[in-house]
C-alpha cells in the first residue's frame, strides 16, 4: 500500500468492479425484461460472452509476452467502454435487439480475456511473487465491497433509469479508470524480441501447462467449475425475475448478500491458505460454491407464503455461492502464478484461461436449452447435479486438497 502505482492500479480495479456489477445486472435485464428473451436466448447471451476465451485465449498469451501490458489494458478498457455506450444509444434510437446485446456481450468478453489477462500479469510485475497473496487479498476485499454495495446500487439505477441508461454509469467509471491507469509511473521492461513463431509459442504454452501436474489438475477442475458457473449465469436472472417474481430493485438488494459472502471469503483467505495451503483452500471454495449451486433450484416461489421470504432465501444461497467462488478462484490464481516461471507467465495465463473457460459456451448454451425444455428451475437442477458430482470427484478422486504452496 506504500506503492503509489499499486494504489492507482487498485483504485482502477475498484471502479471497474463496481461498474461490472451494474453491467452484470443491467445487460441480462435488458434481454430478459425489455427484449423478452427466451431461456435459450439467455443461454446464448452467456455463451457469447464466454466465446472470446475460446477464440482469443491462446493468442492473448503470445500478445502479452510480446507487448507491454499497461497499453493492452488501456486499449481493452476503451473498447469495452465504447461498446457499452452503444446500448443506451441503440435503445434511444429504437435499434436495440437481442443480437445487439449479443454483440456488446462479445466485446465485453473480449475485453475481459485480453485486458484481464494483462491485469493478472501486470499485477505480478507490480508487487512481485512474494506479494501476490497479500495483493489478491486486497483485491478480494475490493470485490467484496463491490459485491456488497454494487448490486443494490445497480438495482436502484435500473429501477430508476432503466437498464440501458444505468449502463452509462459504468461507461463513466471506465473513463476515470483509463485516466488513472495512465498516471502509473513504473515502467515495464521492454519485451524480448520474439525468438520463435507465434504458433510455436502457443504450442509451447499448451505443452508447459499440460506437462505440469499441478497446472493440469487445476485446469481440469476449473474447466468443470466454469461449465457449471456459466450454466447458472445463463438462467439466474430468469429464475429470479420470472420464477420468484423479483423486481430489478429487489433482485439487486438480494444480490447484496453475495457481497457479504465475498467479504467473508476475503477475510478467511489468508488464514485458510496458511492452514490448508492454496490447494486445500481451493477445494474448500469448491465445496461452498457447490452448496450454492445445489440449493438454488430448491427455493420455492412463495416460501412461507411470502415472496419476500423467497427473496431472502435467494440472497442466502447467493451468499454461499459467492463466498465459495472467491475462495475457489483467488487461491487458484495465486497458486498457478507461483508455480510458473517468468518466461511462461503470459502464455500460462492465456493457456489456462483457454483450457478452463473453453467449456463455458457449452455450459451456457446447454443450460439455456435445458431451461427451454425442462423449465428454468429444471435447468438449474441439472447444474446442481453437476456441482455435486464435481465436488465429490475432486474431494475423493484428486490430490488437489493436498497441494501446498
Amino acid at each position: 500500500m506504500r506503492d503509489p502505482d499499486f494504489r492507482r492500479f487498485w483504485f482502477s480495479s475498484i471502479l471497474t468492479n463496481f461498474g461490472a456489477q451494474i453491467t452484470l445486472l443491467a445487460l441480462p435485464i435488458c434481454a430478459a425484461l425489455l427484449l423478452h428473451a427466451t431461456p435459450a436466448e439467455m443461454g446464448g447471451l452467456a455463451a457469447v460472452g464466454s466465446l472470446p476465451f475460446l477464440l482469443f485465449g491462446l493468442p492473448t498469451g503470445v500478445l502479452l509476452e510480446r507487448s507491454r501490458r499497461l497499453p493492452v489494458m488501456l486499449c481493452s478498457d476503451a473498447m469495452v467502454a465504447l461498446s457499452l455506450a452503444s446500448i443506451p444509444l441503440a435503445w434511444w434510437q429504437g435499434w436495440l435487439s437481442v443480437h445487439w446485446v449479443y454483440a456488446v456481450q462479445f466485446v465485453i468478453g473480449t475485453g475481459y480475456v485480453v485486458g484481464g489477462g494483462a491485469e493478472q500479469v501486470f499485477l505480478t510485475f507490480l508487487v512481485g511473487r512474494e506479494g501476490l497473496i497479500d495483493a489478491q487479498a486486497k483485491f478480494g476485499a475490493t470485490e467484496s465491497a463491490s459485491r456488497l454495495l454494487g448490486p443494490g446500487l445497480a438495482g436502484l439505477l435500473v429501477q430508476a433509469l432503466g437498464a440501458p441508461f444505468a449502463i452509462l454509469c459504468n461507461v463513466g467509471g471506465f473513463a476515470v479508470s483509463i485516466w488513472n491507469l495512465r498516471q502509473i509511473r513504473k515502467q515495464e521492461p521492454a519485451p524480448h524480441p520474439p525468438q520463435s513463431h507465434a504458433l510455436r509459442d502457443m504450442l509451447d504454452g499448451l505443452s508447459f501447462v499440460w506437462g505440469h501436474p499441478t497446472l493440469r489438475l487445476l485446469a481440469w477442475v476449473s474447466a468443470c467449475w466454469h461449465l457449471l458457473f456459466y450454466g447458472y449465469t445463463a438462467l439466474y436472472v430468469l429464475f429470479a425475475t420470472r420464477v420468484l417474481g423479483m423486481s430489478p430493485g429487489m433482485m439487486g438488494t438480494a444480490q447484496m448478500l453475495g457481497g457479504v459472502g465475498v467479504f467473508v471469503a476475503s477475510m478467511l483467505l489468508k488464514p485458510l491458505t496458511k492452514r490448508f495451503g492454496s490447494g486445500g483452500t481451493t477445494v474448500i471454495g469448491l465445496c461452498a460454491s457447490g452448496i450454492g449451486f445445489a440449493l438454488m433450484p430448491l427455493i420455492p416461489q412463495d416460501l412461507f407464503g411470502s415472496p419476500g421470504a423467497s427473496a431472502m432465501a435467494y440472497a442466502v444461497v447467493v451468499f454461499w455461492l459467492d463466498c465459495g467462488a472467491l475462495l475457489f478462484f483467488l487461491p487458484y490464481l495465486a497458486l498457478r502464478q507461483r508455480v510458473t516461471p517468468d518466461a511462461f507467465l503470459g502464455r500460462m495465463t492465456s493457456t489456462m484461461r483457454f483450457l478452463t473457460v473453453a467449456t463455458a459456451p457449452l455450459g451456457a448454451a446447454g443450460a439455456g436449452l435445458l431451461g427451454e425444455h425442462f423449465g428454468v428451475r429444471g435447468g438449474l437442477g441439472f447444474v446442481a447435479a453437476g456441482a455435486i458430482l464435481l465436488t465429490l470427484g475432486t474431494l475423493l478422486g484428486t490430490r488437489l486438497r493436498h497441494v501446498k504452496d
